[in-house]
């Protein structure tokens, strides 16, 4: 039941891998419950009161609720597209109620310690360094997610306009302007994989010292790492430094619908969480600079 699903995902919605990994367990952990709990069933056997029955076992072990919507999401894909193959005549999704999230404010990395980790961190004088500072580089100075930038290939890069193409969610495509800074640092770079023994690839902007590409899990680690060592907020991610990226252009007065484009967001609602931070900074700045505060 799954498989059609998934291929659907994958060749006509064009989602990305990750996107399509996450409704594939979602689906696979629901079926199993399913299958423990009422025996096998159709499509159409399954109702409401099966779903609410699975959504309470994952309640009863504490998931969290951002966790279940998403799982409630999954399922409602799914039936939505067993409606439209005819295999139902009623979706079970009808009366399933979504629990409600409070709404998280972006971890960012304060201005001064992103100017730490680039004057004073030193990175090791190998391939390896060369690597891991390019990498942090272009995620603060472009935003990019993670897939983005470890799939970003070198042909993708414009030096004649200083513009990166990045192929984004859904293969949506974006321009996003960079530095003339960050231009001399990828040139420097790409001179570099020249002098590699065994001629790496230039497919990959980015490589490791065999010329593969980098694994998704080598630049989180990469990010944690450096982060570790100029700032003490919780999370040390990648999309910790695209918050970064986008906060910094919020509080410096860029325009909303700006922000919005060169983060490829496909609404205005997600791009909206960033000006919270703003006016989180803007208070801050009230209080210490007014005499009435």
């Amino acid at each position: 039941m799954i498989q059609p699903f998934i291929d659907y995902l994958k060749f006509e919605k064009r989602y990305s891998e990750h996107t399509i990994r996450g409704y594939h367990d979602d689906l696979h952990q629901f079926f199993q419950y399913i299958e423990k709990e009422f025996g096998p069933l159709e499509v159409a056997e399954i109702s409401s009161s099966f779903v609410r029955s699975w959504l309470a076992s994952m309640k009863d072990n504490n998931l969290s609720s951002r966790s279940i919507r998403r799982k409630i999401s999954s399922l409602k894909s799914f039936f939505k597209f067993q409606l439209l193959k005819g295999n139902l005549q009623q979706t079970p999704m009808t009366g399933i109620s979504t629990p409600r999230v409070g709404k998280k404010l972006p971890v960012f990395v304060d201005q001064k310690d992103i100017q730490t980790l680039f004057t004073h961190i030193e990175f090791p004088d190998t391939w390896q360094g060369a690597t891991d500072r390019l990498l942090l580089t272009i995620f603060y100075h472009t935003g990019m997610r993670l897939s983005e930038l470890i799939n970003l290939k070198e042909s993708q890069v414009n030096f004649g306009n200083n513009t990166i193409k990045v192929l984004g969610k859904g293969n949506k495509e974006r321009i996003i302007p960079f530095s003339p800074g960050l231009a001399s640092d990828i040139k420097t770079y790409l001179r570099g994989k020249q002098d590699i023994p065994g001629n790496p690839g230039r497919e990959y902007l980015l490589t490791n010292e065999g010329g593969k590409k980098l694994y998704s899990k080598y630049a989180y680690l990469a990010v944690k790492k450096y982060l570790s060592q100029i700032t003490t907020v919780e999370k040390k991610s990648p999309h910790v430094l695209r918050h970064s990226f986008a906060t910094h252009l919020m509080n410096a007065g860029a325009d909303l619908n700006s922000v919005k484009e060169l983060l490829g967001h496909s609404s205005l609602a997600a791009t909206q969480l960033y000006t919270h931070n703003s006016i989180e900074k803007l208070k801050e700045v009230f209080k210490k600079s007014h005499p009435k505060a």
